[in-house]
Order: C-alpha cells, then sequence, then structure tokens
C-alpha cells in the first residue's frame, strides 16, 4: 500500500491542501465578524434572522470542522479578529449605517464567492474527505444564496440585469 491509499484521514495533506484549508479558516474567520457588522446594521426582521441562520449554522461550522482538521494535522491555526459586540440599530449614524439591500447584496456576493473557493479546493484535493468536506460547504452555500434570493426578490432589493423580453 501506498502513502495515498487506505483511511484519508491518515494520508498526509499536500502543501495546496494546507495552504487553502488554513487560508479558508482565516477568511471564514473574518468572515464572521463581518456578518456581526451587518447583523448590527440590519434593520429588517427577516434579513437579521437569514444573518443569524448563516452564521451559526453555516460559517461557524465551517469554522470549527476546519479547525479540527487542521489541528489533527499539526497546522497553526490563523489569528482571528475580535468579535464585535451587539448594538442597537439606532445607535448607529444613518450615515454611516449600511441599507439591508447592500448588506444583501455584499451576503450574496460573498456567497457566490466562496461557492466558487470551495469548488476551487474540492479540484485540488488529492485527500477525499477533504473534497467532500468542501463539496458539502459549497452545497450549504448554494442553499442559503437562494433563500437569499428569495429575501431579496420579496423585499423588492434584487437588482436585475438588463431583461431580455424578446
Amino acid at each position: 500500500m501506498g502513502i495515498l491509499s487506505g483511511n484519508p484521514q491518515d494520508e498526509p495533506l499536500h502543501s495546496g491542501e494546507v495552504f487553502n484549508l488554513w487560508s479558508h479558516l482565516f477568511g471564514t474567520k473574518a468572515y464572521l465578524v463581518t456578518l456581526q457588522v451587518f447583523y448590527n446594521h440590519t434593520g429588517d426582521h427577516d434579513l437579521r434572522v437569514f444573518i443569524e441562520d448563516l452564521m451559526e449554522n453555516c460559517i461557524k461550522q465551517e469554522e470549527q470542522q476546519v479547525e479540527v482538521i487542521l489541528k489533527e494535522n499539526g497546522i497553526r491555526l490563523p489569528p482571528a479578529p475580535p468579535g464585535r459586540p451587539n448594538v442597537p440599530i439606532e445607535d448607529i449614524p444613518a450615515g454611516a449605517r449600511f441599507n439591508d439591500p447592500e448588506i444583501a447584496a455584499l451576503i450574496g456576493k460573498e456567497l457566490t464567492t466562496g461557492k466558487i473557493y470551495d469548488s476551487y479546493i474540492m479540484g485540488i484535493s488529492i485527500r477525499e474527505d477533504i473534497a467532500q468536506l468542501f463539496n458539502e460547504f459549497h452545497t450549504q452555500k448554494a442553499e442559503y444564496a437562494e433563500k437569499l434570493l428569495k429575501i431579496s426578490k420579496e423585499k423588492g432589493w434584487l437588482v436585475p440585469p438588463p431583461l431580455n423580453l424578446k
């Protein structure tokens, strides 16, 4: 048996997997702080519920799962920016506040970028468990993107490109 056969967890990570797992975790930790800021700026109830669900049931889970893999493989974890306190929206000056449509668009952009990055990591992985994990991340982000699209349509926040009605 070779070094890359058998139980995937017993196989070594290659340098691309290490770099991308570490980078993913670094970005995820920063994105959690960004979502905390967006949560504070959000006035719409449905969007607040969506952001809270996204943080708790998607992004934090990704953070935890990737941390475990890096720790198990003896890789130093990236630093995390400090979390942000919850602040009443009334305490944020109107000129400094993100608007709900802007927040929805920025989260949608991040979900799209995340799916692309997840696909890339799946493509470079030679450990099946890593590829499968990022496939799960991709699928979950796609589900959240669909939920956000529905919210954006319902609220009238979606700005479509020119429509071809021919």
